[in-house]
This record gives C-alpha cells, structure tokens and sequence, in this order.
C-alpha cells in the first residue's frame, strides 16, 4: 500500500537561510513535492504557469476563495497570494512530502486546517547573527534591514507555536536535520493506523479469536 506523504510548513525570519535550506531538501532528496501557490499578479519574464507559480485572474482566485479551495490568503499590492488545496492533496496522495515554504501568519492559518502538518522554524543562533546576515547580502538599506529586525521581532512571538526549531548554523548540517525531523513523522503511530490494525487483526488470528 502506497504511504501517504506529510505536509511540512517551514517558515523562517528573513535572512534566516530558510529558501536556501529548501532548495538543498528539493535538490539532494527525491521523496519531496514544492507547494506551488497561485497569484493574480502578472507572470515575470522567465516565469511558467504551474512552475514558480499558478497564475490567476483576479475573478479565478475570488473563486477559490469561494470554493474554500485554499489552505490560506492574503493581498499584498493588490494581487492575492495563497496556497491552493488541490495541488497539495495531489503530491500528498502520490506519496511526496510537500514542503509548504510560507511566512508565520500563513502558516498558522494552514496548520489550522490541517493539523496534521509539521511545524518547523528555521533561525540563525542569535539575533546578532541575523542582522549581520542581512547586512552582508549588501542588497539592501539599513532602513529596509531595519524594517526586516522589527518584522522578525513580530515573527519571534509564534515561535513557541511550531513543533521544532532548527538552527541554520552550518547549511549542510540544517539540511540534513530538516530530513531527519520530517522522516521521523512517518514512524508516529498516528500515521501507521492502517498496519497497526493489520498486525493486531493478524495477532488475533493466530490466537484463534
């Protein structure tokens, strides 16, 4: 029987190495799926429908809303971003592990309508640390990576609302302890229901009951 794959939400501050640490996950393990999600912005060039993202007219996205078709939301600029089920269910029922890479708002709002998704927060070692990350990518303003601290002092109030805290010290390190964390859910009992009952029915039986 083919096992049914787990939904990983990974969020992260920015600057924490979180999209780098993703990519090494799609890149060095085959058992995983990338959420794709869906905007009513217009493509980039370079950008293909169903790759970077599922592009939407403004009246297709207000559908899905209506539908309940999308684990979460939001406007930003006037476009609408969010993370459409089907897809997701899709990868799931094929067995992948789908890695949901999300902001802490979004992610709450998915782990609410699936529980059963894996929380886990990516962070440097200290905050000091952060900042001279943000610093160091010299892309930015110190008023833009000012504005990113203060965003991350927000996003750290939910940080005791994941299951795990991974610290991006060392990328390889990171990467092999995110395997590791979501391997490990598929030796819960809860996701095993199916050979429990076998066993015991099995056990049953050669006891004669």
């Amino acid at each position: 029987m083919s096992k049914k794959g787990s939904l990983v939400i990974i969020s992260g501050f920015s600057g924490a190495g979180k999209g780098t640490v993703v990519k090494e996950l799609m890149k060095n393990y085959d058992c995983y799926a990338l959420s794709i999600s869906a905007t009513t912005r217009n493509p980039r060039p370079g950008e293909e429908n169903g790759r970077e993202y599922f592009f939407k007219t403004k009246e297709e996205f207000e559908e899905l809303i209506r539908q309940d078709a999308l684990y979460e939301y939001a406007r930003y600029v006037d476009n609408y971003y969010g993370t459409p089920k089907a897809y997701v269910e899709e990868q799931l029922a094929a067995g992948k592990d789908v890695i949901l890479e999300i902001e802490v708002q979004g992610a709450l709002k998915v782990k609410e309508k699936n529980p059963q998704a894996l929380l886990l927060f990516i962070t440097p070692p200290s905050a000091e640390e952060l900042k001279r990350r943000l610093v160091d990518r010299g892309t930015e303003t110190m008023d833009v990576i000012n504005g990113r601290m203060r965003r991350a002092a927000e996003e750290s109030e939910s940080m005791d609302r994941y299951q795990y805290l991974v610290v991006n010290n060392d990328l390889d390190t990171c990467v092999k302890e995110v395997h590791q964390l979501i391997q490990r859910e598929h030796l819960k009992v809860s996701e095993n229901l199916d050979l429990v009952a076998d066993i015991q029915k099995e056990l049953k039986e050669m006891k004669g009951e």
